[in-house]
């Protein structure tokens, strides 16, 4: 038997999780002196609530050695193999200590560095969920995995700046320059790093933007998993994009899922942020 163990940073949370059979390892958040495990203790919806009320960014720390050594041993006592999928190793340690565990387990336990996080890392945790339940093993759903998350592309479209700013991420000037003309940047994961690949004025525009990026990128490969997202706590935006977006989609599907977006990304990006994520042909 193979069991999937995925980190929070793909976005899903304990529900859904445990729901498919799949164990979720929570990153810790903390706002000022309150600890919390992303997705499991604090959902979500919560941590934009949290985030929208306080002038302070909330401190996320990877997951340890520990934590996933416990994990492992636990998924193993019945002779099952474990597939570990982690948020990009050039993101978080989270990687590193996963792996370091399952050095400890004789070759029952792999770990596949996503290089992707958000919903980039999720339909990676997707596939790899429809190769277990298809009943491949872990060597060869790993295989597959390493063969295919090259093809994934992240692409989000930002509301505001001020969440960049408070991260050190951009300067203020920089920040309040962007806000007074509007501007919304258009960020993507690159080789496993947050890169800005964009900036259009105004949100239609960088509506048109996200399309334009999304064709350029090859098109969406409708057979691999795919979904939309959305920061903070209203779908509207997302839903405008939907509406603008309908002729990448229409043809090939009459429902396309999104998700509200979890804190890893979430803290830099602030709410009302929509993202793209899929396979591309």
């Amino acid at each position: 038997m193979v069991k999937l163990v995925v980190d929070s940073a793909c976005d899903l949370e304990k529900a859904e999780a445990d729901a498919r059979g799949i164990t979720l390892m929570p990153l810790l958040i903390r706002f000022g002196e309150d600890e919390y495990e992303d997705g499991v203790t604090l959902s979500h919806r919560e941590f934009f609530e949290k985030l929208i009320e306080t002038s302070e960014l909330p401190k996320t720390s990877q997951i340890n050695e520990y934590r996933f050594e416990e994990a492992f041993e636990y998924l193993t006592a019945d002779g099952s193999e474990v597939v570990c999928i982690t948020i990009s190793s050039k993101l978080s340690g989270t990687y590193s200590s996963a792996v370091k565990a399952a050095k400890k387990f004789g070759g029952r336990v792999y770990v596949v560095d996503s290089l992707n996080a958000c919903i980039g890392e999720r339909i990676l945790v997707d596939y790899a969920d429809r190769l277990v339940k298809a009943g491949e093993s872990a060597k060869e759903i790993v295989k597959k995995l390493e063969e295919s998350k090259g093809k994934i592309h992240l692409l989000a479209v930002l509301d505001t700046l001020q969440y960049l700013r408070k991260g050190g991420r951009i300067s203020s000037v920089t920040a309040l320059a962007g806000e007074m003309l509007s501007i919304k940047p258009v960020i993507s994961v690159v080789k496993g790093e947050v890169k800005l690949v964009g900036k259009a004025l105004g949100s239609k525009k960088g509506n048109n933007l996200l399309n334009r990026l999304v064709d350029e990128c090859g098109g969406i490969d409708f057979s691999m998993p795919y979904t939309l997202g959305y920061s903070g706590l209203s779908d509207e935006f997302l839903l405008k994009y939907m509406r603008d977006s309908e002729h990448l989609y229409k043809e090939h599907t009459d429902h396309v899922p999104y998700y509200l977006i979890g804190s890893a990304i979430g803290t830099h990006v602030g709410p009302g942020a929509i993202a793209v994520a899929f396979f591309s042909k």
